[in-house]
């Protein structure tokens, strides 16, 4: 049996004709944060709300440090499962204040009790707040307050379900850190819910994005961003440009010269991926012809269509001279007038084929 702090296997709900989860398996280490990162409606909640123990899942298994707690006939009650949750709404007791909302789920004598829920909300830095009821509070420090009552008990496994959402960027940025630093120490894993990429990518020590209640990729930030298992995949983590050939002879030609496309059948229409921020601006090349084929392609010729300053970067779009729009993103710094030519270049090893 696995010693991993959580494992789920074959994990699937339909809700009607609705399939809600999809055969989702998962494996997290303790202190490890991973992300279910998706559209919305695509089963992130479900899942979790199956882990916890308030939806029962069609089939499949849950283990927690290799005991089963749930298959579809034997079910640990919610209360019984070591699992914490925190979720949008901070759920603070209004009529409680809030030593006494931390304390609330603890077990033991008063004592105890007391002395636990004061070491946490020291640890949140909120110990002069112990009297405050919740009204009082900021969001912030209500989302802390929730954050010290959900790891008194010192679950084995948290979930977070998009938890950071109400609050600013700034504020986010500083809560999210703070909860990820004591559920590690805590050595909880922690599976977190979210529609945010960046948000997954500052958080995750591992990805799983869903789709429409599958698991479509799993892997690092890193890797899930870098090596897109389709072209959905690689769009939801930013713009991409697509350009459009069909296969001959194991190739398809683009402005950029030939890529090769293995496995694929004379005929085939292709998508060609490029993020934005790949497009290379071939400045040497300035009034020069095309430049051979290489592994940085072939130089196609643009002349600039739209240029806009965002701050640090500048969004440029140029039309290459089969009609084709390409966005680029550079530094803000370079901001070209519209007609203005150019030689561009796409790096073959950022870009991606995948059939269309």
């Amino acid at each position: 049996m696995s010693n991993s702090r959580l494992e789920i296997r074959n994990l699937s709900l339909k809700f009607g004709d609705r399939v809600a989860a999809d055969n989702i398996n998962l494996v997290l280490e303790p202190s490890q944060v991973t992300c279910l990162l998706g559209p919305s409606g695509c089963g992130k909640s479900t899942t979790l709300r199956i882990i916890v123990g308030v939806e029962p899942q069609d089939s499949g298994e849950i283990y927690v440090d290799g005991d089963l707690i749930c298959n579809g006939l034997v079910t640990t009650r919610p209360e019984y499962r070591n699992i914490g949750m925190m979720f949008q709404d901070f759920s603070l007791f209004p009529h409680l204040n809030v030593l006494e909302n931390v304390a609330f789920g603890l077990r033991g004598s008063r004592a105890s009790r007391r002395l636990r829920s004061e070491s946490l909300l020291e640890r949140v830095n909120l110990s002069s707040y112990a009297s405050k009821m919740p009204h009082e509070l900021s969001g912030g420090e209500q989302q802390r307050v929730a954050l010290a009552r959900a790891v008194a008990p010192r679950p084995k496994i948290m979930l977070l379900d998009e938890p950071f959402s109400g609050l600013d960027d700034r504020l986010r940025d500083n809560i999210r850190d703070e909860t990820l630093k004591v559920l590690r120490e805590d050595g909880a894993a922690v599976l977190m819910v979210t529609h945010s990429p960046s948000e997954a990518m500052k958080m995750a020590d591992e990805i799983a994005l869903m789709r429409n209640g599958k698991i479509v990729q799993k892997g690092t930030p890193y890797t899930i961003y870098n090596s897109p298992t389709d072209c959905e995949a690689a769009a939801f983590f930013g713009d991409i440009n697509i350009m459009v050939s069909s296969v001959d002879k194991s190739l398809v030609q683009t402005p950029f010269g030939e890529f090769f496309a293995p496995g694929h059948a004379d005929g085939t229409m292709l998508d060609i991926i490029i993020r934005p921020q790949h497009i290379r601006i071939d400045f040497d090349r300035a009034g020069q012809g095309p430049s051979p084929t290489d592994a940085m392609g072939q130089a196609a010729r643009a002349t600039v269509y739209r240029a806009r300053f965002l701050g640090q970067i500048s969004i440029i779009d140029f039309k290459l001279e089969d009609g084709t729009i390409l966005t680029a993103s550079v530094p803000s710094v370079f901001l070209p007038k519209v007609g203005m030519p150019f030689w561009l270049l796409a790096p073959r090893k950022h870009c991606y084929v995948f059939p269309k």
